[in-house]
């Protein structure tokens, strides 16, 4: 292993935020990332379907990327990897069911690089020239997350992934804790930990907590079961599977991307499924309600998402039933728990029995305080970086930290783009590389910009004003017009005397400047948005978007 001179630690997204996670090492002249995710759009962003980090650092870079590790396969890791992965050409590494996930991504966006893409597992080391890669298991609420460990000759950068010490998991993944002892051991240089849950006090309570009470609402309940989960939630899956099992059900799995993600994990060996359990949606009617359990699944940005279908009868197979019994085993998205509650609101109102977060059916897939204290002493890093998380939980986290014996000159809570370079056995935060947003909207990538979203959120406060008038330029004189047409400003048939002002004061405008000057159309276009401003803002204390349309004959 070469030795490396200069170590650059930097996040392109994932800190001051909930998803969007994406980390970059860079070992003299290489440059390694970790995750490429993605997150819901942020109010005010109209109109985007996702977010994903702006990756021009890594474009303009792009030949020495050497390679892409994932953690797991949730969105906030994964989803940012399709269009990633169109204009850069790295090996991605994961383990097997992220990879699965992974390939899924890429084919619903069309992205044709599946070839770059790399099945590990915990006992690989992927070899090169500054560095060598290790992986070490952790317990999340998906299969095959990991931690990874750069090794170098200063010492090893890990990140912990999204991690807790679940000490009755569902399946066989457990924390490898004597890996992480042994990296400890060894000397980290870095630890970039996970601070999603730095705020709570004590432990994540268990997955068996969760199944326990899984099995007690399916015996309680006489009519049909509905349980609402992630779409890769895997081991809430396999609860519900089993809860099915003992209770005599049989399961029906509501949505093509919901059974896509159960026949992959039934293919990996990551759910054990009796062949005759499932039925589809056309064949439910041939069972009793008190034989069938429906499960469904949303994303994390719309975990409710199948319900509202429900709701509106919009669901050709199932509607929600005064006798149901309705398990929420899933919590809001972060800027979503408006819309969340209104949603279990509207369940309660159906007379059906809704279980949600105040009873134990669901359980965070990060550790609490205790356990991330348990990482630092394991870690016993030289310095720390707190990662995954808003601000507030970074500042938690560094407060752990410090209680565990770090000192605050070796903590480091850094913004999106803050590079900490270590030199010569010295970190400092000196420079900023390119960060932030990249906004897609539908097929478009990036190009929906602050001007874009500027307009959206003008239309969406005052709505717009249009205003046609054409004119003959040459005999100087307006031919039809002006007309004003409304949308999301007032409504026409109550307003008709302020748009009828507002018409005759465009016209006068524009015979005054039609006969006393040159005809300049972007003059009488801004003559025609000034007037209009003022005019409508003295009358209604509204500013609706006013776009002049001259038409020349």
């Amino acid at each position: 292993m070469k030795k490396t001179e200069n170590i650059k630690i930097f996040a392109l997204g994932g800190v001051g935020e909930i998803g969007k996670n994406m980390y970059v090492v860079e070992l003299d002249d290489d440059i390694y990332v970790v995750d490429a995710g993605l997150m819901s759009p942020e109010t005010g962003m109209f109109g985007i379907d996702v977010v994903i980090p702006d990756v021009s650092y890594l474009l303009e870079n792009k030949h020495r990327v050497r390679a892409i590790f994932l953690t797991h396969g949730h969105d906030e890791n994964i989803g940012g990897l399709p269009f990633i992965l169109r204009k850069l050409d790295a090996p991605v590494y994961g383990t097997k069911f992220t990879i699965a996930l992974a390939k899924e991504k890429l084919s619903e966006v069309g992205v044709n690089k599946k070839q770059l893409l790399y099945v590990i597992d915990t006992d690989k080391t992927i070899r090169h020239e500054r560095t060598n890669v290790t992986f070490f298991s952790t317990s999340h609420s998906i299969p095959g997350s990991i931690g990874i460990a750069f090794h170098t000759s200063e010492g090893a950068i890990v990140h912990t992934g999204d991690f807790k010490f679940d000490q009755t998991p569902v399946g066989n993944q457990r924390a490898d804790i004597g890996k992480m002892a042994a990296l400890g051991e060894d000397g980290v240089l870095f630890l970039l930990s996970d601070s999603t849950n730095a705020e709570r006090p004590g432990y994540t309570a268990s997955e068996a907590s969760v199944a326990n009470e899984m099995m007690k609402s399916f015996r309680q309940a006489k009519q049909r079961v509905i349980v609402a989960t992630t779409l890769t939630h895997m081991y809430r899956i396999q609860q519900v599977i089993d809860a099915a099992i003992e209770t005599n059900r049989k399961v029906v799995v509501l949505g093509r991307t919901l059974q896509r993600m159960v026949d992959i994990a039934s293919d990996l060996d990551q759910l054990s499924v009796p062949e005759e359990l499932f039925v589809s949606p056309q064949e439910m009617s041939k069972y009793s309600d008190s034989e069938i359990v429906v499960l469904t699944a949303g994303t994390h940005q719309e975990p409710l998402l199948p319900f509202v279908r429900m709701l509106r009868q919009n669901d050709k197979f199932v509607g929600v039933k005064q006798t149901d019994t309705i398990i929420i085993s899933v919590v809001s998205a972060p800027r979503n728990e408006l819309p969340f509650s209104k949603i279990i609101d509207q369940l309660f109102r159906t007379g059906a029995k809704v279980i949600y977060g105040r009873q134990p059916v669901t359980v965070s897939g990060n550790g609490s305080q205790e356990e991330l204290k348990f990482m630092l002493n394991l870690m016993k890093p030289t310095y720390f970086i707190p990662i995954q998380g808003e601000y507030r939980m970074q500042m938690a986290h560094a407060k752990l930290a410090a209680e565990v014996g770090l000192s605050k000159d070796r903590i480091f809570i850094v913004d999106k783009g803050d590079v900490i370079d270590y030199k010569k056995g010295t970190p400092s935060v000196s420079t900023k590389v390119p960060s932030g947003n990249t906004l897609i909207d539908g097929l478009g990538v990036g190009d929906v910009g602050n001007i874009v979203l500027r307009d959206r959120r003008l239309l969406s406060q005052d709505g717009i004003l249009l205003v046609v008038v054409t004119i003959d330029k040459a005999n100087r004189k307006i031919v039809t017009g002006p007309e004003i047409i409304s949308r999301g400003f007032v409504y026409v048939r109550e307003s008709e005397q302020l748009l009828r002002e507002a018409t005759e004061r465009v016209e006068q405008l524009l015979v005054d400047s039609i006969r006393e000057r040159t005809i300049e159309w972007s003059s009488l276009k801004l003559g025609m948005r000034e007037s209009l401003n003022q005019f409508l803002y003295e009358k209604t204390k509204r500013r609706p978007m006013i776009l002049p349309i001259i038409m020349e004959i």
